[in-house]
């Protein structure tokens, strides 16, 4: 066999690409958001575009939370960092300077923990249900998909920010 046989392909999404990917698509729907709302303070603006752009934006803001947690669980930060992460999303714009340093510190190098290693925590029942998890792309997706709409779902039920 030869050496281009056997060179094993990268994964399309390593944490740090999901991540970046989320964090600027979490950014790009703020700006959606806040343009929407600045049209209409100052003009008129269908409040069904509104409706729709806030959304969108919702259903990033979760999603985007939701790969904080299972990026930052593989990449085994600490709590408080992973509830940083999550919290970035609160504030427009913030999810960018967050990924930039974590990709400085190099807490988002690395690739999917898909085998057990000599890691005394590898051998805990949430950490081989997480590899199960990551060795089965399709299942997670799935999963964290019903987790996101259920989220975003019991959101809408529960009404907008402020009330109506």
């Amino acid at each position: 066999m030869s050496a281009s046989a056997t060179k094993v392909t990268p994964r399309l999404f390593t944490p740090k690409r999901l991540y970046f990917v989320l964090a600027i698509a979490e950014a790009c729907t703020w700006t959606l958001l806040i343009t929407g709302l600045i049209v209409r303070a100052t003009g008129d603006i269908d409040p069904l575009v509104l409706t729709i752009i806030g959304g969108l934006h919702g259903f990033v803001f979760i999603s985007y939370g939701a790969t904080a947690i299972l990026v930052s669980i593989n990449q085994r930060w600490h709590p408080l960092v992973a509830l940083l992460a999550v919290v970035t999303a609160i504030v427009p714009y913030a999810t960018i300077p967050f990924d930039v340093v974590q990709s400085r510190r190099g807490a988002l190098n690395g690739d999917w923990r898909l085998t057990e290693t000599d890691d005394p925590r590898d051998k805990n029942w949430f950490d081989r249900f997480l590899r199960w998890l990551l060795n089965r792309p399709a299942i997670l997706v799935l999963v964290i998909l019903v987790l996101v709409i259920l989220i975003f779902s019991a959101l809408l039920f529960a009404g907008p920010p402020g009330g109506r």
